[in-house]
């Protein structure tokens, strides 16, 4: 199969508390900037160098989807939510899919 364009963004986010994981998904998905946030339920153990240190930290994995013209809205709106001074926020392009599902993001960013 090959690779597309689709203009739909798989966007990662990881926080440090449930609530604040919460908090962020409903911030981004009542103002229509993501379609869709999962919450992974667990905790993930997070090692990462930080301060030239190396670090381990219990995180919350956030996995949005969104489109590539809401991106930066919404990289804004998790950063303006976000307690961490430098918060991951990735986002990996979706380059194929269901096609009902891709139509269904864009329609619920509109």
């Amino acid at each position: 199969m090959a690779e597309q364009n689709t203009g739909k963004l798989v966007v990662l986010v990881t926080c440090g508390s449930r609530a604040e994981a919460r908090k962020i998904a409903k911030t981004v998905v009542d103002a229509r900037l993501a379609a869709c946030v999962n919450i992974l339920g667990a905790p993930i153990e997070s090692i990462y160098r930080w301060k030239g240190e190396v670090e381990t930290a219990s995180e919350f994995l956030l996995v949005m989807k969104t489109t590539k013209a809401r991106f930066a809205k919404l990289r804004d709106a998790v950063l303006k939510a976000h307690s961490y001074d430098v918060p991951e926020i990735i986002a990996l392009p979706i380059t194929a899919g269901s096609p009902n599902y891709l139509e269904w993001i864009a329609a619920s960013v509109r």
